[in-house]
């Protein structure tokens, strides 16, 4: 999954001419340019069995749908950032929504499973990029007064990817096809290209983030304290959750559509769980991180058991969707506390880490299911989410004094 950023100072000095409409449309196309990077990144969740089935591949095998983007975002984050830093910020978004497009038209097209990690490869680059530039755009595209609401409009687009994107995807999946959903997600990727032409205006580029200050910001120990929670939490969450389609079909024998309204139910309860993790971690951060880790532990661990019925699997799923839903949240405010003079630095450190991660635990899990079983990756998961527990737990106030300085975004 994919973090939220402020609006830097000097990205509010230079405020390109625009109506009141045209901003409100403007941000609404970087909204739809997110929706369809989260519902394109985590799509192949809701159908990896069909696809690898297609493929005549193990499931395992089949996750590395999700470990590939994820490698290739935490790659190209930080060098995106250094390498774009003086090309219009219009000219950028529009460039990444065209390679998401193509990314998806090639997978739906494809003959062989080299040609899917290809296309894989592609959205891990769009993630990146599209990311570290347009996360701090919000207050360039409306006036300073609309600038927190916008950020807000923006950044709703990653709930919504999980709510209705994925479970939308899956059903389109069931009902014409995988390379159907992919192709309606290629045609989308498309409209949103021609509104960002449309509506977003010239964004010459008015911050450098250099190299120099990336490294700088990684030497700090709230920075370092941040990527290991980052990196526990998110490797035990994605081990676990890229196989919860095998999980459901195989121990709860739950079929296409079931699975659908499931996971329709997990996004919903993420959308409580972003909410009330926000506001949670500007007051209390640690005990925030330690009760999302807590209930992801408690969920994963009792699936094999109780998510042999479809209501023990529907109520730990929701138990699970509301921890997940506020891990990026605590996360990006950790990373956001350790460095308050770097916020751009910081968004693309979490970037990174977050999206490197998200890769690891795709691919673990993956040798875990192929090796083991679909119930040993949800045991597995959930020690790996309580190790976050005792983490926090044993560092009590340390690193270095850290504090969180309130949530950003």
């Amino acid at each position: 999954m994919t973090p939220t950023a402020a609006t830097t100072p000097s990205e509010r000095t230079t405020l390109p001419a625009r109506t009141p409409l045209r901003g409100r449309l403007a941000v609404l196309s970087v909204m739809l340019g997110i929706f369809s990077i989260v519902t394109t990144e985590i799509l192949p969740i809701g159908l990896l069995t069909s696809i690898g089935s297609d493929f005549a591949v193990s499931d395992g095998t089949a996750g590395l749908m999700m470990t590939v983007p994820g490698l290739l975002a935490a790659v190209s984050a930080p060098l995106v950032t250094v390498a774009t830093a003086r090309v219009d910020r219009r000219l950028m978004l529009c460039a990444f929504m065209l390679l998401l497009a193509l990314a998806d038209f090639l997978v739906a097209a494809a003959t062989d499973y080299r040609l899917v990690l290809v296309s894989r490869v592609l959205v891990g680059i769009t993630i990146g990029g599209f990311w570290s530039i347009g996360a701090g755009l919000a207050g360039r595209l409306v006036r300073p007064a609309s600038a927190a609401r916008a950020t807000a409009v923006i950044f709703s687009a990653v709930p919504l990817g999980s709510v209705l994107g994925v479970p939308a995807g899956t059903f389109v999946g069931g009902l014409a096809g995988w390379r159907t959903a992919f192709t309606v997600m290629g045609a989308l990727s498309v409209g949103v290209l021609a509104l960002m032409l449309l509506v977003v205006p010239p964004l010459p580029p008015t911050q450098v983030t250099r190299a120099s200050l990336l490294r700088a910001v990684l030497t700090r120990p709230g920075t370092r304290f941040a990527l290991l929670i980052t990196f526990l939490i998110v490797l035990s969450h994605f081990a676990t959750y890229t196989y919860v389609t095998p999980f459901l079909e195989r121990v709860t024998h739950a079929g296409p559509a079931l699975i659908t309204v499931f996971l329709l139910i997990y996004g919903a309860a993420g959308i409580v769980g972003n909410f009330l993790g926000g506001a949670l971690v500007t007051r209390r951060p640690r005990a925030a991180v330690c009760l999302a880790a807590g209930l992801i532990a408690t969920a994963t661990v009792l699936l094999p058991v109780l998510g042999r019925w479809e209501a023990g699997a529907v109520a730990l799923l929701i138990v699970w969707g509301v921890a997940y839903g506020a891990v990026p949240v605590c996360s990006q405010t950790w990373f956001a506390g350790a460095a308050p003079d770097a916020p751009e630095a910081a968004s693309v450190l979490f970037t990174a880490s977050f999206q490197a991660t998200f890769a690891l635990g795709a691919l673990t899990g993956g040798a875990v299911l192929d090796h083991v079983s679909v119930s040993a990756v949800m045991v597995l998961g959930g020690a790996v989410a309580a190790l976050v527990v005792a983490v926090v737990a044993a560092t009590g106030t340390h690193p270095a004094r850290f504090r969180v300085r309130g949530r950003r975004g």
